[in-house]
């Protein structure tokens, strides 16, 4: 019986991963898509985001300070739930959430955070909000855990 929940877990787990990676593939940024997908305790999706500029914002405004433009998709995933309580949920994401997403995330009584990707390649400072957002989950109580894909589970 235990193989089989850690096998529906791991299907679990696909499917909202995957709801995230295609949020993600909605992201104009051809050099950042981020996805986030928040499920319920019963497993029902309760929002998706994925980043984007700000309404009334484009790239050529932003010029070289884009992050500082960006709407996150795990903000995004938030705003989108259209009034459900995202207390106790879990959210999906397919970059590990910065530390402005993780007070956020911390606020609104998410339990649980599933990531993909550590890294990102366009923030020069990604260290250090990756590190005050980790600390900041690991007090909070939010269980972190990285999502590892079953084709590279065993490599």
């Amino acid at each position: 019986m235990a193989l089989t929940t850690g096998r529906d877990d791991y299907l679990k787990d696909s499917k909202n991963m995957n709801e995230a990676l295609q949020a993600a593939k909605r992201s104009e940024d051809p050099d950042t898509q981020v996805g986030a997908c928040i499920v319920n305790q019963e497993n029902k999706i309760v929002g998706i985001g994925h980043n984007q500029m700000l309404n009334g914002c484009d790239d050529e405004e932003a010029e070289d300070n884009k992050h500082l433009y960006v709407c996150h998709a795990e903000l995004n995933a938030i705003m989108n739930t259209n009034g459900a309580d995202v207390k106790g949920c879990s959210m999906y994401v397919t970059l590990f959430p910065c530390n402005e997403c993780a007070k956020l995330i911390i606020q609104r009584g998410i339990k649980e955070v599933i990531y993909l990707s550590e890294k990102s390649n366009e923030m020069k400072n990604y260290e250090l909000k990756f590190k005050a957002s980790r600390k900041m989950l690991e007090l909070a109580g939010i269980k972190l855990r990285k999502f590892k894909p079953k084709a590279t589970e065993n490599s």
